[in-house]
């Protein structure tokens, strides 16, 4: 993970509340032990958009 995309998650954590914060932890832990990682990427950057 590049410096940008630490930036960003860091953003984005820093957004959300506990809940939140627990939801994104177990989907970043479900993407890293996932050999689908880049479909569960494309997943929540479609969800992100709507």
């Amino acid at each position: 993970m590049n410096n940008m995309d630490m930036a960003k998650l860091m953003n984005l954590l820093s957004k959300m509340d506990k809940k939140e914060l627990e939801q994104g932890l177990n989907k970043a832990a479900q993407i890293l032990n996932s050999p689908d990682k880049d479909k569960i990427i494309n997943e929540i950057n479609k969800n992100k958009d709507k």
